[in-house]
């Protein structure tokens, strides 16, 4: 049966999972710009970068005792130079069970020419966290940005571990709780939670990756936009006071103020968690009302609540081949786009052929209410097509 087209747009149509959405309210022109133009190294601007550092401490709940740092290259920047500046000590595990954590097995493996034990599961699952090892580093991602699947909690990792852990949190900070006393390594970057521009990355770090970082140097050389030691080969501290490797956009760093000020605003971290869950909420109650989709993830307690995959289960789509079912979220986006009803809602390239709707804290429940008659509407309209 044919649905109607519904009349209601979501206000804010925009479900990118990267660069998310803004938050409520945001506008360009409301960003300081008495520093634009300014040297990196001007002590005004120094100061600017490190009141932002400060600022995300105390919305993120980072612990006190951690080193935070800007890095460039966005996450993978972040990531990258945990892995080129700590690994190799030591054995090392990568938990890969979508796209990101199996560009970090590929770094691991072909670029620093490491050995890892990967611990790998197909599109929809977790690997076996049990064979975690206490003894060996850990590489893995707490929220799987392109599969919809998030670890559920942190207790694989061991508390007495000795190894460190190095985890990717770009899609889980902000939307989802963090355990901070299970992991080492906490990377992610401005684009994803709250919306900020992309191209700057922030790792914090315990005690326990400053001391690795201060007793051991790895074998291979380091590019200057990855290295975290100074010229004595000990973590360098002066990049936990606001100064920065190379030069960064100012403008990104007050585009990132404006959102961290926001979260602050309504109500920081719980608030942030409450809006993303509410937002998940919504959408969770029409796949389970709706008989042509569900969710990518096979299990309820790994299904993230922020980067939400979604597969197509119903025959007429399920029984095309891969570019056949590409071909029809490819038209089903293009129908929403041209309606100006969602934007960016289809999977990740890599991925199986679906939707992916981000439910960050910046989405307003009210569109994500909105946007799933449009949804409905949308597969409804492109499966009369492809059977006319």
């Amino acid at each position: 049966m044919m649905t109607t087209k519904p009349t209601q747009r979501p206000e804010r149509p925009w479900f990118s999972a990267g660069p998310t959405a803004k938050r409520p309210g945001y506008s360009l022109a409301g960003l300081p710009q008495d520093l634009l133009g300014r040297g990196i190294r001007a002590p005004e601007v120094v100061a600017r970068f490190a009141e932002a550092l400060t600022m995300t401490r105390r919305l993120l709940e980072v612990p006190a005792d951690f080193q935070m740092l800007y890095v460039p290259g966005s996450q993978t920047g972040a990531i990258e130079a945990a892995l080129w500046g700590m690994l190799g000590q030591r054995p090392v595990q990568v938990v890969a069970f979508e796209n990101f954590g199996k560009q970090w097995e590929t770094a691991v493996k072909d670029r620093l020419k490491l050995d890892p034990e990967v611990l790998s599961a197909g599109w929809g699952d977790l690997p076996d966290l049990s064979r975690v090892d206490p003894k060996k580093d850990l590489v893995f991602p707490w929220n799987g940005t392109t599969a919809g699947v998030r670890v559920p909690n942190a207790d694989f990792i061991a508390a007495d571990r000795e190894g460190i852990v190095i985890c990717d949190a770009t899609s889980a900070a902000f939307g989802m709780p963090m355990d901070w006393p299970k992991v080492d390594v906490v990377g992610f970057s401005f684009q994803k939670a709250l919306g900020g521009e992309a191209g700057i990355g922030v790792l914090c770090l315990s005690p326990r990756a400053v001391e690795r970082l201060d007793s051991y140097t790895p074998d291979w050389p380091l590019p200057k936009v990855l290295k975290l030691t100074d010229d004595k080969g000990r973590f360098d501290r002066a990049l936990a006071t606001g100064v920065v490797v190379n030069t960064m956009s100012v403008l990104t760093i007050e585009d990132w103020i404006d959102a961290v000020e926001w979260g602050l605003s309504v109500g920081g971290l719980a608030e942030l968690h409450r809006r993303t869950d509410a937002n998940f909420a919504v959408l969770e109650a029409w796949v389970e009302r709706t008989p042509w989709i569900d969710f990518l993830a096979n299990r309820i307690e790994t299904r993230s609540t922020t980067s939400v995959c979604l597969k197509i289960v119903d025959p007429r789509v399920a029984g095309l081949d891969e570019a056949g079912r590409y071909g029809f979220v490819t038209r089903l986006k293009a129908l929403l786009e041209a309606e100006g009803a969602a934007f960016d809602v289809e999977s990740y390239r890599k991925a199986p052929a679906g939707l992916r709707l981000w439910c960050g804290p910046t989405v307003e429940t009210a569109d994500v209410e909105a946007v799933t008659p449009w949804l409905d509407w949308a597969f409804e309209t492109t499966a009369a097509e492809i059977a006319a």
